[in-house]
């Protein structure tokens, strides 16, 4: 949308909108991840599987490829889920180093399938999402998950420069430093006019329940703010419109916008 894009349509609803197929396609699945996560939804490979039929069956051309810009989305979802099934912190960097590696192995697929330009996204500040600092009421990031998304930054750089160095004849794949545009926004919220930078604008009415929850009789178990436009996060999770819309204007001051526009 920041780009000037239309959505493209998701995957599952492809048959449904096909006059919309021309605005490209969405692989993407809530809660997934590179490998497989507590969702039961079609990890990264897979999604790529997809996107591999389709162009057999002709969905997409050659010629479309070359001029389509492919999004991927690293969202940390098999992160949580290491935690969740009680990962251990000394394993977490070498945990991280194979997701690296299998989201490097991802890009150059995408890239042999005849994609020219292609977008990764870096990790945002997992330990300034709500969720993490839920335990401090909001009050300060959690430096230690913050170094582990700093790692896995490092380790996408790495991979993505060598990957760029193997194929020279190929469009450079570019990074979105997400992380760097998020610290900046919450570091000066008011700049974007936001007012809560760290507490989240929907919660549930108590800790049982979450944003988006409701009983068996349809009653709201949740509550929203008054005015969401000057949070930053919605909920323990996912940024506001009116965050995305900041952190969107600060990565506007980076070169990584125009390599994608151009």
């Amino acid at each position: 949308k920041f780009l000037g894009l239309k959505s493209p349509v998701p995957y599952k609803f492809r048959k449904f909108i096909p006059q919309n197929l021309k605005y490209g396609m969405n692989f993407a699945y809530g809660g997934t991840g590179v490998f497989d996560t507590s969702s039961k939804n079609p990890n990264m490979t897979i999604q790529i599987d997809f996107f591999k039929q389709l162009i057999k069956e002709n969905v997409y051309t050659a010629s479309d490829l070359t001029r389509s810009v492919a999004l991927v989305s690293v969202a940390g979802n098999d992160y949580n889920f290491y935690l969740a099934r009680n990962g251990s912190l000394q394993g977490f960097p070498s945990f991280i180093a194979s997701v690296v590696n299998q989201t490097a192995t991802n890009l150059l697929r995408i890239q042999s399938l005849g994609v020219k330009k292609i977008v990764v996204g870096g990790l945002q500040p997992l330990g300034c999402l709500p969720g993490t600092t839920a335990s401090s009421s909001f009050q300060k990031c959690n430096s230690t998950f913050n170094d582990l998304v700093v790692l896995h930054n490092n380790l996408l750089n790495q991979a993505v420069t060598k990957l760029n160095q193997q194929t020279k004849n190929q469009s450079p794949i570019i990074i979105l430093d997400l992380y760097d545009s998020f610290i900046s926004v919450l570091n000066q919220p008011s700049t974007n006019n936001i007012k809560d930078e760290l507490k989240p604008c929907c919660v549930g009415i108590s800790s049982e329940f979450s944003c988006g929850s409701v009983d068996e009789n349809n009653v709201k178990k949740y509550k929203v703010c008054d005015d969401p436009k000057s949070s930053f996060f919605w909920d323990l999770l996912h940024p506001t419109q009116a965050g995305w819309q900041a952190v969107y204007n600060k990565l506007q001051t980076t070169n990584a916008l125009q390599q994608i526009r151009y």
